[in-house]
């Protein structure tokens, strides 16, 4: 079986995806630096690749999808292409180092997933990205052509939805034993101390000069990304008219900087769902550059909550249906 046209322009507008190379870099440092610490969510290189089946896929394939692009391979053990192309996804997955994760689903075991994919012929292989499914190519095909097609599906997720992937540890253990975190030490505890001060100071400026000396040196640095976002975010709201702002959202639905500026304040006035929602209405109703304007600022909320909230991950999935 001749494979079929690998390219994603159809599913995604990939000339709207700006040059993913600066967060690429960042990225890999980031997961380079978990794996070198042995940090807190480094998985062993076991993990790259797992079996699903219909009771897991939610929580293997469609909630891992909020993290890190899910790439799926349906294949069956009668089936001779099959043999010839998993074992090409299987090296890849971890030569990408966590930029993907290989989900294999034996179709003979698993029917229901086989027609909710709409699957006619094995192998086929499908990207899940944010909780949405991305038909890839069908039949064993060249790796150049596959490393092509995981190439703009990690740009996608990365500029799209914020998913850098996730770190490996080449030296956990495979059977993923947890690992007793170590006492936050390192040089960068008096430039975090300091921009904690800051903030309470509502020093908002010297706040983010000091978590961005951090980053500039730790991209990876969970806690100076986290506090960073929320710095920039209060300084944003410091000074609004908040009575004037939300007079001008209500009055102008499809002006995109009013949307934005009332996101902000529903994020700081504990309303998360009701910013985040603003902000995937606001990419649905726009186009070009608005449309990534609001989704930039949407991406920058997720930061303020935190990747592993729940509110956060169903953001995801909103926004995907409405850029897919």
């Amino acid at each position: 079986m001749q494979p079929r046209n690998m390219s994603m322009s159809g599913v995604v507008d990939l000339a709207a995806v700006k040059a993913a190379g600066e967060a690429k870099e960042k990225a890999e440092r980031a997961r380079a630096e978990a794996a070198r610490q042995g940090g807190t969510g480094a998985v062993p290189p076991s993990s790259l690749v797992i079996d699903v089946d219909e009771a897991g896929f939610e929580r293997d394939v469609l909630q891992r999808s909020t993290e890190v692009p899910v790439v799926i391979d349906f294949w069956a053990e009668w089936c001779e292409p099959c043999k010839q192309l998993s074992p090409v996804l299987e090296r890849l997955v971890r030569e990408y180092n966590g930029r993907f994760v290989l989900a294999k689903i034996d179709v003979d075991a698993n029917q229901m997933l086989m027609q909710q994919f709409g699957i006619q012929g094995i192998p086929a292989v499908f990207a899940v990205v944010a909780g949405q499914a991305l038909p890839l190519f069908q039949g064993a095909a060249p790796e150049a052509q596959i490393r092509g097609t995981l190439d703009q599906l990690i740009q996608v997720g990365e500029e799209r939805f914020g998913l850098t992937g996730i770190a490996v540890d080449p030296g956990a253990e495979a059977d993923g034993a947890e690992q007793e975190a170590a006492e936050p030490v390192g040089p960068y505890d008096a430039l975090l101390e300091a921009a904690v001060r800051a903030l309470d100071a509502n020093d908002f400026a010297g706040a983010s000069r000091a978590y961005r000396d951090v980053l500039a040196d730790d991209p990876g640095n969970s806690e100076a990304r986290l506090g960073l976002a929320q710095a920039e975010l209060l300084s944003r709201v410091q000074d609004m008219d908040q009575a004037r702002v939300r007079k001008d959202a209500a009055d102008n639905p499809g002006d995109v900087r009013a949307q934005i500026a009332a996101a902000d304040l529903d994020l700081v006035g504990g309303h998360v769902e009701d910013a985040f929602g603003r902000l995937v209405e606001a990419v649905r109703r726009t186009a070009g550059d608005d449309r990534e304007t609001a989704r930039v600022r949407l991406l920058e909320l997720f930061e303020v909550i935190g990747a592993d909230d729940s509110r956060v991950t169903a953001a995801r999935s909103a926004l995907a249906r409405v850029l897919f």
